[in-house]
Order: structure tokens, then sequence, then C-alpha cells
């Protein structure tokens, strides 16, 4: 089995996994395990990929939940879901509504073990809570030319046994710009934040942006994710870690396939 699943956590922590790009797995100490943006495709030619083998037999991690943030195939992955439920038969998925059409379309997860979040909505994970916030805004932001994104985007806060992590997903290039997106993850007060990996390209935050949304939403870790997977597009954290000022928040790398229990 994988070794998350003997873990034992302490009360007033949790363990989080994380696999590669932006899949995790977060276990608490009442023992529910949440799986978010499951991504474990089988096929993996090595032009696209940066390892041949994926990081995860389902079959060895029974999962409670699994947590989408959105409808691209590297958050929301039919295959990945359906190993799941099949060692899982109980999971529930919790995931905006286009994540969860695609979910009822492509797997065998019926309607009765799912559910559709949208932002500014919570959801009972067990013994842990979710919190549903934008990622990027439904009408983009006009005024920096960047259109709305093609699938609602949501991130994650997540809450149990008196920490709160906060998950992106993939947030708009100028997150850390629009107070409602920010403060919408600052009511919540996240201990430790994952956040995506981009120097200068792409839509996502850069590295200063990354910086700034951490600052602003006052996280006192942020943890590079969105790598480590893709042969293009693959950034050196330790490049990201570097742009955070000594005062915090402080940067904390977990390396691929492997797990923090937090705070340690």
């Amino acid at each position: 089995m994988h070794p998350l699943v003997d873990l034992e956590v302490p009360a007033g922590a949790v363990a989080v996994h994380w696999f590669e790009q932006s899949t995790f797995a977060v276990k608490d100490s009442h023992g529910t395990i949440v799986q978010i943006d499951p991504y474990y495709p089988h096929d993996r030619p090595a032009d696209r990929f940066i390892h041949t083998d994926p990081p995860l037999d389902e079959s060895q991690l029974p999962t409670d939940y699994v947590l989408l943030t959105h409808n691209h195939g590297d958050h929301t992955w039919p295959e990945s879901i359906d190993r799941i439920h099949q060692t899982s038969p109980g999971v529930r998925c919790v995931g905006p509504e286009e994540s969860i059409a695609q979910v009822l379309s492509d797997t065998a997860v019926d309607a009765d073990h799912t559910t559709t979040i949208r932002a500014g909505e919570s959801s009972s994970l067990g013994s842990l809570t979710v919190n549903a916030v934008y990622a990027k805004p439904p009408n983009g932001h006009p005024d920096a030319d960047i259109a709305p994104p093609d699938v609602t985007h949501l991130g994650y806060v997540l809450k149990t046994d008196g920490v709160t992590l906060y998950f992106s997903g993939d947030p708009i290039n100028t997150f850390a710009d629009h107070d409602e997106l920010v403060n919408a993850v600052a009511e919540h007060n996240p201990d430790i934040g994952f956040l995506t990996n981009h120097p200068t390209e792409g839509e996502f935050p850069f590295y200063d942006g990354c910086v700034k949304m951490a600052q602003r939403i006052g996280l006192k870790h942020a943890v590079p994710a969105h790598r480590s997977c893709f042969v293009t597009r693959d950034y050196d954290p330790n490049e990201w870690a570097a742009q955070f000022p000594a005062g915090g928040p402080e940067p904390l790398i977990i390396p691929r396939n492997s797990h923090i229990i937090y705070p340690s």
C-alpha cells in the first residue's frame, strides 16, 4: 500500500503528499484521505512526460474524497478517477460543474457520489471542511487583456484540526491585483499555500506575482507545484523560492512524490 495509508498523523497536523504537477493527497489525524486533481496517466511518451512511470498506482491508496479544481486534462483526468473509484467505490468527487459533468460522462462514479461546488460555498469532506474560491474570475481581467477562462477555475481552502491549507489550482496571472480574489482566501487565514511555479510565461502568476500573492494572502509557508511532470514548462523550484524575502512567507520545496507533515 501507499505510505500515506499507514502514516499516523498527529493531532493538530496534516500530511500532504505531492505527486507531481498539481496532484496532491491530504490525510488528517482522523484518517480522512482527500486527493486533489489526481493525474496519473499510463500513456507517458518520453517527448511529453519527464517520468516514464506515473507516481501512483491508484489501487494502493484508498481515498475518501477527490477534489477537482477545473476541467483541464491535468486536473480532471477521468482515467485516474475511474481507477480510484475501482479501489474506493464510495469515493465522492467534488468540483465545479464542468469537472463533475466530465466525471459523470466518462467514469463509473454515479451522481450520488458527486458534489458540484461553486466559489463561496463550503462542503464537508468527512473530518475536513473545504471552502471553494475563484482561481480565475469568470470575467477574466479585461484591463490586462486577459479573456474569461474557458471553464470555471477554482482554488480550495481546506481546514482540519486547526490547520488551514490553500490549494491555488491554476490562478490568473494577475491574481494578486484582485482584491476580491485575495480576500476570499485571506479571510480563512491559511497557514500554507500550494502555488504554481512559472517564471515569465503562461497564464499563471509569474515568480514575483506568486510572492505578492502569498504575501497578500498572509501565508506562513508557500510551496511550488504545477511542475515536475511535463518536459516543457518545468521550471526550477529553487529559482521560485529565491524570490521570497527573508521576512516571509517562507518557501518550502517538496520533492516529487513525497510528503510532509505540517506543521512539523
